[in-house]
């Protein structure tokens, strides 16, 4: 990929990346862009093995030191520019999105694993900003409900979405996020609405504009 090139990210995404404080913004961006590559890696895929080789390929290279990462691919520059040291976070991801390559349909297991690995994308987001463990756990729950209701949003009606929103009502709730992490909030907001809602896009409707306004003050 050439360097001034970026993924392309949902709405609710460029939402919250809006309402982020500047501690927080570029992070959350790269995090948000490695996420999508993910996303179309795991969506683009007919072969599980492929898939879990090149999944295996940005697991590795989040595994050694910056100056030894091959160069030249936008996101994972900017991975070494803004997430060193949080890596580990990143590569919980990778393993997340791993199990959306299981044989269908989905099970419980696989989607808590899912949802868990992309959780602990936003609690790395304390750990390079500074801050706390308990920052931490709210911002791994508000990442988790984003990443189920997303998922359900892109999953056909029947058992797979289901098993999804069963899995959400079993999901602890974020707490109040801190004003520099209210992007994380507006999208775990977004998130449980569309969960109530059976699963709809996460931007539907006249009310996802209040929910975020909503979240963006608030923290929740």
């Amino acid at each position: 990929m050439s360097p001034d090139l970026s993924e392309n990210l949902a709405d609710e995404a460029a939402l919250a990346l809006a309402h982020s404080g500047p501690i927080v913004r570029d992070a959350l961006r790269i995090f948000l862009e490695f996420d999508s590559r993910l996303a179309r890696i795991v969506s683009g895929t007919t072969e599980p093995m492929l898939g879990q080789m090149r999944l295996a390929w940005w697991r590795d290279a989040l595994g050694i030191p910056v100056s030894d990462r091959p160069t030249g691919d936008h996101v994972l520059d900017a991975i070494g520019e803004r997430w060193a040291g949080g890596e580990k976070a990143l590569i919980a991801l990778v393993d997340g999105w791993e199990h959306m390559l299981c044989e269908p349909p989905l099970s419980r297991e696989a989607a808590l694993a899912f949802a868990q690995g992309r959780g602990a994308g936003f609690a790395g987001l304390s750990a390079i900003t500074g801050g706390g463990e308990a920052l931490a756990r709210d911002l791994e729950a508000a990442g988790q409900v984003w990443a189920v209701a997303d998922a359900a949003s892109h999953v056909a009606q029947g058992e797979e979405r289901q098993t999804l929103l069963d899995l959400a009502a079993s999901l602890p709730r974020p707490g109040r996020l801190p004003a520099p992490y209210r992007g994380v909030a507006i999208l775990g907001s977004l998130g449980a609405r569309a969960l109530k809602a059976g699963g709809a896009p996460l931007m539907a409707g006249r009310g996802a504009a209040l929910v975020a306004f909503r979240a963006g003050l608030l923290g929740r």
